[in-house]
């Protein structure tokens, strides 16, 4: 039986600064289109994937860690070239450093993932269209719902490290 072909993604700073490496696919991808994502990234939404911390790898330099807030009052944390400033990832509150928000524009070929779903689309800018058939919900989406089986027993078995 032949085995899958290694899965990888590298991404970058804007300086190159700071490289690292997607081990394997990310759990899901989501597009959001809150105020909050507008006001950080300064555009009309952000892309995440996100993926087990121990599956992003650091190829060159080190990002410096930035606590800022989240409007879930939790707080995150900002993974940030600390020459370029450039957001790589983020880790929430709620999967702590466990997980990881990648920020899609980082990779080196970010066509590779595109969104899953896009989330909070109540909020999303009116002239963003989105495209017929992709799943969209006005706020955040039920995981069970959507994201796939594997990605759904990843993370249990993320969370059942995680609780030991």
């Amino acid at each position: 039986m032949a085995s899958e072909p290694a899965f990888y993604l590298d991404g970058k700073c804007t300086c190159g600064a700071v490289r690292y490496r997607m081990t394997s696919k990310p759990l899901f991808v989501h597009c959001c289109h809150c105020r909050w994502c507008q006001r950080e990234t300064g555009a009309s939404f952000a892309l995440n994937a996100m993926i087990e911390a121990d599956r992003v790898v650091l190829l060159e330099g080190e990002p410096e860690i930035v606590n800022t807030p989240s409007n879930s009052g939790k707080g995150q944390k900002i993974a940030r070239c600390p020459v370029c400033r450039i957001a790589l990832w983020s880790n929430y509150a709620g999967a702590g450093d466990a997980v990881r928000f990648v920020r899609v524009g980082t990779l080196e070929e970010p066509d590779r993932l595109p969104p899953d779903i896009h989330i909070f689309t109540a909020s999303k800018q009116p002239w963003v269209m989105l495209p017929p058939g992709m799943p969209a919900v006005p706020e955040y989406y039920d995981r069970e719902r959507y994201w796939p089986r594997e990605s759904l027993e990843r993370r249990r078995a993320l969370l059942a490290v995680r609780n030991r």
